[in-house]
């Protein structure tokens, strides 16, 4: 049987945007009553990824010098990621509650009848998501509310995206590198049903 663990897509995605992505999982792991002693200080990684930032935005000016302090600091970082990504696979040994909560992806195991309550993927352009949601039994429509973290980091607050009567729809106008935040809840005939728990995704 193949063990949920967090993954290392983060490896492949551009320099530009992994501090967006690394500061994702630092807010998801900060105060996690899951994960309490790191094998490298959160303090240690966000300083990191603060450095990261700068060496990004020096090498705007197009200098060779810059541009590989740049490189290098990509490399530092993401490899300080990936012994992360080793920490909490060891400590949540396969808990898939645990790995969601870390804030990596997950690489779950196929369970077609089990499939995920709430799911996102690239949508059909740049800047656009595709969200998609397992059926509530008596649900007429279904509600989905969103929240997303700038490139700069800066988190929005949740609030009302659209209402429909499909279990999936199209988010578009996303800024590329952004994450976006999805949750859901049905509307039956008793009333609206309790938000399922959020996914969220790095947008391309």
């Amino acid at each position: 049987m193949k063990i949920i663990k967090a993954v290392l897509d983060f490896v492949s995605i551009p320099i530009k945007t992994k501090p967006t992505f690394f500061k994702n999982v630092l807010a998801h792991l900060t105060d996690n009553p899951y994960f309490i002693n790191f094998d490298v200080p959160l303090s240690t990684l966000r300083l990191a990824v603060e450095n990261l930032e700068l060496a990004i935005l020096a090498a705007e000016d197009g200098s060779h010098t810059a541009k590989s302090a740049m490189h290098d600091s990509d490399i530092a970082v993401t490899l300080m990621f990936k012994h992360l990504v080793g920490y909490v696979n060891r400590i949540a040994n396969g808990d898939e509650t645990k790995l969601l909560s870390s804030g990596f992806n997950v690489s779950g195991q196929p369970a077609p009848r089990n499939k995920a309550e709430l799911a996102i993927k690239d949508g059909p352009h740049s800047g656009s998501a595709k969200v998609v949601r397992r059926l509530i039994p008596k649900a007429g429509a279904y509600r989905w509310d969103i929240r997303v973290i700038t490139k700069a980091g800066l988190k929005g607050d949740w609030g009302l995206y659209t209402i429909t009567t499909q279990s999936s729809i199209i988010i578009e106008g996303l800024e590329t590198g952004s994450i976006l935040e999805v949750k859901s809840a049905g509307v039956t005939p008793v009333g609206i049903t309790d938000f399922c728990a959020s996914v969220s995704k790095l947008i391309n």
